[in-house]
Formats: C-alpha cells, structure tokens, sequence
C-alpha cells in the first residue's frame, strides 16, 4: 500500500517543507500552532466562483461560522447536491480559512455548493464540541438547502483527517438520532480509530508532514478525559454496527501514519454492507487533498479530485 518512494512532487513539497526549519507543533503554544498552519496556508484565492459568502447558524452554544461557497450562477442551479466540508488539522489548529483553496476547488470542479464549517476547536472546546457543531450545521442545512437552491435528499459530509473524523462521526450520529438523511460521505485520510502497531503508524512516523508524535499531541488536547477515546462518535470505527451508514468515498495515502486506519475503516464498511469506494494513492502523503497550488503543488492532486469527484457525481448526479 506504499510506494517504493513519494511521488517527486510530493518528495519536493517534503523538502520545502523541512527548508523552512519550522519546530513541530508539539514544541510550540497552540496559538503558535495555530499561527503556523495559517502561514502555511496564507496564499491568495486562486479560483473565482460565483459568490462566496460568511455568515452564521445557531449552534449548540453559540454561533458556528460557515462559509457557502457557489460555483453557479442562479439560473443554472435547480436542486444541486450539498457538501458540508469540515477542515482538517487536529482538532485543534485550521480553520475555514486554511481550507479556503480546498473548498474553493472543490466547489469549482463538482459545480455543487459548498458549505465549509468553522467548528469549534480543542482545548478549549474538547470533544464532542466540534462534533456537536458539525451535526447542528448538517441540521441547519437539511432544512436551508431548498433556499441555497440545493436538494435536502443530496446532501454530502466531506472533510480531511481531522475533519473525515467529523464527517465519519456525524454520519454515525445522524444515523443513531434518525436525524437528516446524508446520501455520500467523502473522507479524506480520516481518523477513525486507534492507530498505534499498524503497519503505516510504523513507517510513516516521521518525516512525511504529519508525525505520529503530532499525532499524541492533538488527541492529547481534543480529548479532555480517558474515558472520550473508546466514544464511538470519537472514533467510528470502535462502532459495533456500521450498517445503514451513507456511501462512502475513503481515501488514503501511502506515506501517512493514517493510511491503514482508513483503509480498515473502509473494510468495515464494506463488511457493513455500506456502497464503499476505497482509493489508496500509494505516493502521497498526509494533507496532498489541500496541495494544489505552488509553491506547494502536487500535479497528481488535480487527478484525485476527478477521481473523487466521478465518485460523487455517479451517485449523486449532476
């Protein structure tokens, strides 16, 4: 499930990435962290779109900011599929506008609505505050969606590591509450379970963006008491039953310490009776969904967004 060696362009954004001499988050203030995923992320939008806006929902305490981003003017629209896209980063660093890129193209390339969710974030907001935001935004659009121009009946949970966490575990949750129907998840190199002895926590534990000390560090702020990490909605694949769970799109990369929890939590699933679509992009590693811009391009990227994109276009539609 792993290449001999990182495709050269992952293999050049691995280097730029060491140039900078950054110290790794488990040296660092969250805020600092925080700072540091910014600057990384801090690049001008590069693809237009009809309208992006901000706004707010009710949330569970408070307002949870989103951003709706849509690709089509309004007389093309009629009833589209809606993605709710959850950031990655933890659990603890990212936001909305780290994701912005992310979003942005992947709006462009589906022709779909995208909403993407600034959740609240640990320590401050341990487990299962993030998740609870997550679930109230997937309420808010199943009743939003006819005025968004968007179809109740196509809504799609996405998000990346942390927030394939998200979307996995609102999928679950939703399932347990009879709450709005979700038709597609697409998770992108998500937690989903205990990781430690697998055979991609091993060989990736350094050196491929994410560590696996890294790892530590972001459970060790999400998660405020022990008991947390045996919680199903913390980690879905500890779930005993996963049928009934919505279609499911699971990628994964060869040089990520993530890699085989995904790809058993996309055998379970299976097992589960779940539609599931597993993609392993055995040359890449952890965060490539959001490299698609120099200077920190990967071309292969462009080609996993057409994959995934076929994926929820041949269940959803146009």
């Amino acid at each position: 499930m792993r290449a001999a060696e990182p495709h050269p362009d992952a293999q050049a954004v691995l280097d730029l990435y060491n140039s900078f001499d950054a110290p790794s988050f488990t040296e660092v203030s969250v805020e600092t962290a925080r700072q540091l995923m910014a600057e990384l992320r801090d690049v001008e939008p590069a693809i237009e779109l009809e309208s992006v806006s901000d706004r707010t929902i009710d949330g569970p305490d408070g307002e949870v900011p989103i951003r709706v981003y849509e690709p089509r003017p309004a007389g093309e629209r009629g009833d589209q599929p809606l993605v709710l896209y959850f950031h990655g980063g933890g659990w603890v660093i990212g936001s909305i506008d780290t994701h912005d890129g992310t979003c942005r193209k992947l709006a462009s390339e589906s022709g779909y609505p995208v909403i993407s969710v600034d959740y609240r974030l640990a320590p401050e907001h341990p487990f299962p505050a993030g998740l609870q935001d997550c679930y109230a935004v997937l309420e808010w659009a199943a009743d939003a969606a006819p005025g968004l121009d968007a179809d109740p009946d196509r809504l799609v949970l996405a998000g990346d590591s942390a927030g394939g966490n998200l979307a996995a575990a609102t999928a679950l949750y939703s399932r347990d509450q009879d709450g709005p129907a979700i038709a597609y998840q697409l998770l992108l190199y998500p937690v989903t379970g205990p990781v430690e002895g697998t055979d991609a926590y091993e060989e990736n534990a350094e050196g491929y963006i994410l560590t696996t000390d890294e790892m530590d560090w972001f459970e060790g702020h999400y998660f405020d008491r022990e008991l947390d990490r045996g919680n199903i909605y913390a980690m879905p694949r500890l779930a005993n039953d996963l049928s009934g769970l919505p279609p499911a799109t699971v990628v994964t990369a060869g040089f990520d310490p993530l890699r085989d929890d995904g790809a058993a939590y996309a055998d379970r699933l299976d097992d589960a009776g779940v539609e599931t679509v597993h993609r392993n992009y055995d040359d890449l590693i952890h965060g490539f969904f959001g490299m698609t811009r120099e200077p920190m391009e990967i071309e292969r990227t462009h080609d996993v967004y057409d994959d995934v994109i076929g994926d929820l276009r041949a269940e959803l539609g146009s």
